[in-house]
């Protein structure tokens, strides 16, 4: 097992280091010229996310589709990847998973407009959707497709299964002793009480508890910040002049270097809103919305609140109380923002139990319906109702059992979906540049399809 976890772990690390980075945010580039630079109409977007479009043909409202996606995109990755971004990078580290986030709302908009454009109707009456059909229909790569969704699949059970469900286990038998079996159990029995609904169910219960549980972290955000006060200003010139010029951030953070914080701040950044990885279209695809740019307008107000916000408010906390505390170890990533929140008194330690058990749960529920679409995708509707069994099961064995394997091949699964959705993109840009001009320069975002 030390072998194989050994050769995982290597694989992982060759699939994101620098030629994934690069390959990502040339994609965020390339998009943000080629459709014009779509994050201009980010109020637009966040206004569309609100409205419903009862008129439209989908199954979720552009609000459940969008909740749905946050639900899987936001993650412990925004509390712990961050943090661990600041710790091997130094504070530029921020700033770059920042920028990130800016253009990466390009490709998260290209992804929605995609999968809304090569969407079909199930014999089930059910709207499908996302980067293999866009691969299908729109490329004629059906094998390609089939690799992606296979990918998907298989991320499911990691990253959006066995891992959520562990962090949660672990982090109820260290904060309240409750026993792990018990806490999968629980885990399994709630989110059987979602899932089994399908999609309709899943975004329901998205669209209470991501509001909430994002609203309860930014006020513990805030709250910190407000407690160093005089440390914010301070901490925001810091993360400036450090992102290029390692020296300036001084005492532990003289390690650090240019591409050091450029690495981890963009790997973190990439990681954290998946802008690029062709999972939140899957969901995207199945809104209810009169034409693509309306639904890719909603789902680009993803990547901004999970990384533009959610993760520079983290980033700010992190430097901010390292200046504000010099006796705060940043040399341990996952401990630091933890050390952070408990600076507020009685509250703090709770607060953050509080996001991160949420986060986890939430992220469960999202990759439940990616991985159901992908199985779907390949082997048809028949096997939706086994696919659901089987990750409620795999839940309780998240939680009981080591995942360190499981960590580095779900790292793999996670890079290899993105190689094929990345194909699209670029392959179909001219599509999206399009009907970008169609719809959204040219005013007309209250008119259908057929027009």
């Amino acid at each position: 097992m030390d072998a194989i976890n050994d050769f995982f772990s290597l694989i992982s690390g060759w699939l994101w280091g620098w030629p994934m980075i690069v390959l990502l945010l040339g994609t965020h580039l390339f998009l943000t010229v080629r459709l014009g630079v779509p994050q201009r109409k980010l109020l637009t977007g966040i206004r569309l996310s609100i409205k419903k479009d009862d008129k439209a043909s989908g199954d979720v409202s552009q609000f459940g589709a969008l909740a749905t996606a946050l639900a899987a995109t936001i993650g412990t990755g925004n509390i712990v990847g961050v943090a661990t971004a600041v710790a091997l990078g130094g504070p530029g580290a921020v700033l770059w998973c920042w920028l990130t986030g800016i253009f990466g709302m390009s490709t998260k908009y290209a992804e929605g407009l995609l999968a809304v454009k090569y969407r079909v109707k199930g014999s089930d009456g059910r709207t499908y959707g996302g980067p293999m059909y866009a691969l299908e229909r729109g490329l004629n790569m059906k094998w390609l497709a089939v690799l992606f969704a296979v990918f998907t699949a298989l991320a499911s059970f990691g990253i959006g299964c066995t891992v959520q469900a562990n962090s949660i286990a672990l982090l109820a038998n260290e904060t309240f002793g409750v026993p792990t079996w018990v806490v999968g159990i629980f885990v399994c029995l709630l989110t059987a009480v979602v899932i089994l609904g399908g999609v309709k169910s899943i975004a329901r219960v998205c669209m209470v508890l991501v509001p909430v549980m994002a609203l309860f972290y930014v006020v513990g955000c805030l709250a910190i910040l407000c407690m160093n006060a005089e440390f914010v200003w301070p901490a925001l010139k810091l993360i400036v002049s450090s992102a290029f010029n390692p020296s300036a951030a001084g005492g532990g953070f003289v390690g650090s270097t240019v591409m050091m914080a450029a690495r981890y701040g963009i790997a973190r950044g990439l990681f954290s809103n998946e802008s690029g990885m062709g999972s939140a279209p899957i969901v995207a695809a199945a809104a209810q919305t009169r034409n693509p740019v309306r639904q890719a307008l909603v789902s680009s107000t993803g990547t901004f609140w999970d990384t533009v916000i959610i993760c520079a408010l983290t980033g700010m906390v992190l430097v901010s109380s390292i200046l504000a505390y010099p006796d705060i170890s940043y040399d341990d990533g996952a401990a630091l923002t933890k050390v952070a929140f408990s600076k507020i008194p009685y509250v703090g330690a709770p607060l953050l139990t509080f996001g991160i058990l949420t986060f986890a749960f939430s992220t469960i529920l999202g990759w439940s319906y990616y991985g159901e679409s992908a199985v779907n995708y390949i082997e048809g509707q028949r096997i939706n109702r086994f696919y659901r069994i089987l990750f409620i099961v795999a839940l309780f064995f998240g939680c009981i059992i080591n995942l360190d394997i499981i960590w580095n091949i779900a790292d793999c699964m996670n890079a290899l979906m993105a190689i094929p959705n990345l194909i699209a993109l670029l392959l179909l840009s001219g599509v999206a540049a399009r009907e970008t001009r169609k719809y959204l320069w040219s005013n007309r975002l209250d008119a259908d399809m057929e027009e």
